[in-house]
């Protein structure tokens, strides 16, 4: 049966997360002083990646809750204890800057537009929906999107079979009728492949070295890989 709707990751797939986040903290670093912990803004600028990945991965094994990990990130970034309402504050001031450099890629729109006539759209992220739904309104493509499932109200996440099932649930179609596209490749495109879908890694930054992966460059390959529908073929189609 052919691929009859496409799930999406948000994070570093639509939205240039990488981009906001460095840039947003920039400036709110600009604002609120470089911590003594770190030698030079980019030095702080990695140390908050890396804990936003780290603070995630507990959220998402569920050792603590959305705004629980937020506040964690914060108290360890600025190596100091806060009062809940000190750190929601730091990082409200910091989500004003982050929110203001939010983009899509530029390739997005033109792969939507594509697609629009022969598949049907939904979204399965790992983050909570109404941030998602927020972040996806303000670039005005939420409409595009008839469902939306996120890790942080189904209870399980990525890469778990549960959360891709959950999302084709949504859809009422069956895994093998779904495609899931995103940047990651264990937990979006492999965990994908387990769960029974059609998983397709968008590997932007060209890391490559997959083979065992359908994997992609940009979006502008997608339309193209779906009508093709090389399930059953030659993975790394394009290079």
């Amino acid at each position: 049966m052919p691929i009859r709707a496409v799930l999406w990751d948000v994070d570093d797939t639509l939205f240039d997360y990488g981009t906001a986040d460095r840039t947003g903290m920039r400036l709110h670093l600009e604002h609120e002083g470089l911590p003594g912990a770190y030698a030079s803004v980019d030095a702080a600028l990695d140390a908050w990646r890396a804990l936003s990945v780290r603070h995630w991965a507990r959220m998402t094994a569920g050792e603590t809750d959305f705004t629980g990990q937020r506040r964690d990130r914060v108290r360890e970034f600025l190596s100091r204890e806060l009062a809940d309402a000190e750190a929601d504050a730091w990082f409200g001031r910091r989500a004003a800057h982050y929110e203001a450099a939010w983009a899509l890629f530029p390739d997005v729109l033109t792969a939507l537009d594509r697609l629009a006539p022969d598949y049907r759209h939904g979204i399965l992220s790992n983050a909570a929906a109404h941030h998602q739904h927020h972040k996806l309104t303000a670039l005005g493509v939420r409409d595009r999107f008839e469902s939306m499932v996120c890790a942080a109200e189904l209870g399980t996440a990525k890469p778990e079979a549960g959360a891709f099932h959950a999302a084709c649930e949504a859809l009422a179609l069956e895994p093998h009728e779904v495609a899931y596209v995103g940047d990651e490749p264990d937990i979006d495109a492999r965990g994908a492949v387990a769960a029974g879908l059609t998983g397709i890694w968008l590997d932007r930054r060209g890391r490559g070295g997959r083979p065992d992966l359908v994997r992609i460059t940009g979006l502008d390959q997608l339309p193209g890989l779906l009508a093709g529908d090389t399930r059953f073929g030659a993975s790394d189609t394009f290079g």
